[in-house]
């Protein structure tokens, strides 16, 4: 292994590393300080933490069953890390879109450790803070986890006269660090790394 694909391999998977222990951290200050529903201001009205629980897919979509998604987002992490591994290789992409390629994977890897583990090992956050408890006495078995959400942005409620939207709240979905990992990630790759996904 060349220094260059050394060195970028050290910065990719420390970022990946990094943002996943960021993820967590947050994730369990979360579920061992909050329970369901609970929430409370960081600035105004428009930026809050509440914390939610979902079965489903980014920002609380459900679409497919739990063990569906859960076997899809492991088998695309499988998927993602082989990319990376030859994405790395080539010399020919810059390390800006191997970082965004990385924060994908770091956030697909945040979300399926809530799924896999989180029901084994916390009780349930139903009306009372969750505690660690010993694996396999949680609120739910093993891949049946539900993601940990909390960052809430209600911006603004459209005026009652916007057709569609009229009464809804601009930003509503609640979503979590491993979230915007993802959703920042692709919106970058877009916007300056379009001509490398066509490689």
């Amino acid at each position: 292994m060349t220094q260059s694909i050394r060195k970028r391999t050290v910065v990719v998977v420390t970022s990946v590393l990094l943002a996943i222990v960021i993820d967590q951290i947050i994730k369990v200050a979360v579920k061992t300080g909050m329970y369901l529903g609970e929430s409370f201001s960081v600035f105004g009205d428009w930026f809050k933490i509440c914390f939610v629980e979902n079965d489903g897919m980014a920002f609380g979509m459900e679409l497919f069953s739990k063990l569906f998604l859960t076997g899809f987002r492991i088998v695309a992490v499988i998927a993602l890390c082989y990319i990376l591994y030859k994405l790395i290789k080539n010399r020919n992409y810059p390390l800006g879109f191997l970082f965004c390629v990385g924060m994908i994977l770091a956030g697909a890897l945040g979300n399926i450790i809530d799924c896999l583990f989180y029901g084994e090992i916390f009780s349930s956050s139903y009306g009372q803070v969750a505690e660690f408890v010993p694996w396999g006495q949680g609120y739910g078995e093993f891949m049946y986890g539900r993601v940990v959400d909390m960052f809430y942005f209600p911006l603004f409620t459209w005026p009652d006269w916007v057709p569609l939207v009229g009464g809804d709240i601009f930003f509503g979905p609640v979503f979590n660090f491993a979230d915007a990992c993802i959703s920042c990630s692709v919106v970058a790759i877009l916007l300056f790394y379009r001509k490398f996904i066509l490689k």
